[in-house]
């Protein structure tokens, strides 16, 4: 018979590997997560509140598209373009 432990400590106990399923049960506590996540992405942001379109031509389609995408890059959420950065 062969066993196949996806879990375990290692060196020395300062490291837990999982390999497998983590669950936590209801009223389960995790120290520290907050300052892991820090800087990590893991706060919401919102943009700012842009109205639906009432484009009537292609170019003011365009000019609301274009708002669309800086305020997505201003809040973070796309990456700036190449020559900007």
């Amino acid at each position: 018979m062969s066993s196949n432990t996806k879990n375990y400590h290692a060196h020395g106990g300062n490291e837990w590997v999982v390999g497998g399923k983590l669950t936590f049960l209801p009223g389960a506590k995790v120290e520290g997560l907050d300052e892991l996540l820090q800087g990590q992405g893991s706060s919401v942001v919102q943009i700012p509140y842009i109205q639906d379109s009432e484009a009537t031509t292609v170019a003011a389609m365009r000019t609301e598209h274009n708002a669309l995408l800086a305020a997505l890059r201003d809040a973070g959420l796309m990456a700036p373009a190449p020559d900007e950065s």
